[in-house]
């Protein structure tokens, strides 16, 4: 579809392809990138031709994460937005909120549309990956794609939070905690993901599944989705992901929050990063067994 920048869309057989396309970033999400995503969304569940979504990325990774450079952020709220007005920054604990939960409205099409989305991840899915990802009806990742939220360690809470309805409370704290990573094949262990398969299957794998999507009624894929997702916002999934984004605020406030900007001020952003996460080691998880380490902090097999 002509007008988009940072995804591509495409329609083929019963499927929209949505490609995050930024693969220079690593699919680093911008606000204009989310809000291109927002509108191809929304279109392809307005097209009756659609019967699901395959949500993927560019290059080599799904996405790892939020751009923090600031690139592409000025994107109008509406098309009446004028420079002679004074609009919301991010300095008040209100105007974080408002700005968090903007961008949250524009995830949000993943869970509210009717019609059913794939993830396909590679690569890394990391930080706001993850709260792109997790908000598809079925996650399908390559069995080495590294899966995680590194900045939970000092730049706030997790603006979305799927994770306790996918793997329960203790693995959501374990890794949410620590932001430390799990592969796809783990993470299809603890339930994260639905399923992993070796990297040169993911494709064939997704598009399979579109396959048997696009020979149901897409009113019946649609009504059978959304008594799914009913069932979760009795759980309380869709509130919970509201106040996320409102707890955030909460984590932004915290003093190592804080202090981020002096770091990437004093060291750069690259610099800041390697210094937060090089205490990590290599800032792995591991499901099954002992958590051996050695020196640099790096998993050894016991």
């Amino acid at each position: 579809m002509s007008g988009f920048e940072s995804i591509v869309y495409e329609v083929e057989s019963g499927r929209a392809r949505i490609t995050l396309n930024r693969p220079e970033k690593l699919n680093a999400l911008t606000l204009k990138l989310m809000t291109e995503l927002n509108e191809a969304l929304w279109e392809a569940d307005n097209d009756t031709s659609v019967h699901c979504v395959i949500l993927r990325g560019a290059g080599r990774a799904f996405s790892a994460g939020y751009d923090l450079t600031g690139a592409d952020r000025d994107v109008p709220v509406s098309r009446v937005q004028s420079p002679e007005k004074r609009y919301r920054g991010g300095t008040s604990v209100d105007d974080d909120a408002w700005q968090l939960e903007r961008a949250q409205r524009l995830r949000m099409a993943l869970f509210d549309m009717h019609k059913p989305s794939i993830a396909q991840l590679h690569g890394y899915c990391l930080a706001g990956g993850t709260d792109v990802a997790l908000l598809c009806d079925m996650v399908v990742a390559a069995d080495d794609t590294l899966i995680g939220f590194p900045p939970a360690r000092d730049l706030g809470a997790l603006p979305n939070n799927m994770w306790v309805y996918n793997v329960g409370p203790q693995w959501a704290k374990r890794l949410t905690l620590t932001g430390d990573m799990i592969t796809g094949v783990e993470a299809q262990d603890i339930g994260l993901v639905m399923k992993a398969v070796p990297k040169e299957h993911l494709e064939a794998e997704v598009e399979q599944l579109a396959d048997r999507l696009a020979m149901i009624d897409p009113d019946l894929l649609s009504a059978n989705k959304r008594i799914v997702n009913l069932g979760l916002e009795l759980m309380g999934a869709r509130t919970l992901q509201r106040l996320a984004a409102e707890n955030d605020v909460r984590g932004h406030n915290s003093a190592a929050a804080k202090g981020f900007g002096d770091r990437v001020r004093e060291r750069g952003l690259h610099g800041a990063l390697r210094e937060r996460d090089g205490k990590f080691g290599d800032g792995r998880v591991r499901v099954h067994g002992p958590e051996l380490r050695d020196g640099n902090g790096r998993l050894i097999d016991g």
